[in-house]
């Protein structure tokens, strides 16, 4: 089973390489990694020629970025991750294991780098959260077989919560696998506004696009 690791960027020089050198394990055991670029002007790219199997670039936005580097990747699963998340040690074998078939999709839980107790009840909350309603979110390294994200049609193309309303569309088709182990994401977010701050933001922004806010919109209040 040839996992492909699918990164989308935009500006993320600073992060980039960490990312792909964690990565190079897997690409040695058969794996690939595919980065899809959506128009940075930083050096980005470069960084990621030399440690990634396809760098392609590709209209921004999180969800063309990763339907992009689906449409090309040659993996049987497909594995969505941010550039500053970082899978698990052995997070290939771990996904081997998994009796993949045509319906089959899930997500790691998450940790957050920082050190506080806040971060700590924070990655608590998400994890409990995502299995009790079934959605998982970006920052938990989505994988799903190639044959499932083709039959229903890959991301919806929205400019944000393409995470939620693509769990949405897999839950009428089966439960996500919840993996235990956890991927690492960076908590720089959650550290320049403050974890109440954030997890209050990002609560206000999916209550508007539940309520029918155009994700159009609510970027604007993301970025």
């Amino acid at each position: 089973m040839i996992i492909s690791i699918i990164i989308p960027t935009l500006n993320e020089a600073h992060t980039i390489q960490s990312c792909l050198s964690c990565l190079q394990p897997l690409r040695s055991g058969g794996n690939e990694v595919i980065v899809v670029d959506g128009g940075s002007t930083d050096e980005t790219i470069d960084l990621a020629t030399t440690s990634a199997d396809q760098v392609i670039s590709s209209e921004r936005g999180r969800a063309k970025q990763m339907n992009a580097g689906a449409a090309v990747a040659n993996g049987d699963v497909l594995l969505f991750l941010h550039a500053d998340t970082f899978l698990p040690d052995g997070a290939d074998t771990v996904l081997k294991n998994i009796p993949f078939n045509v319906q089959t999709w899930g997500r790691f839980d998450v940790r957050l780098s920082g050190t506080s107790w806040l971060f700590r009840a924070t990655e608590y909350g998400m994890n409990l959260r995502s299995r009790l309603t079934g959605i998982a979110t970006g920052d938990q390294a989505i994988f799903i077989s190639r044959q499932c994200f083709i039959n229903v049609g890959g991301f919806p193309e929205i400019a944000l919560m393409e995470d939620i309303a693509f769990s949405k569309i897999l839950k009428r088709l089966s439960k996500p696998v919840c993996l235990n182990e956890k991927v690492t994401t960076s908590s720089r977010r959650w550290g320049k506004y403050g974890p109440v701050r954030t997890i209050f933001r990002m609560w206000c922004l999916r209550l508007r696009y539940y309520f029918g806010s155009d994700p159009a919109r609510l970027v604007k209040h993301y970025d």
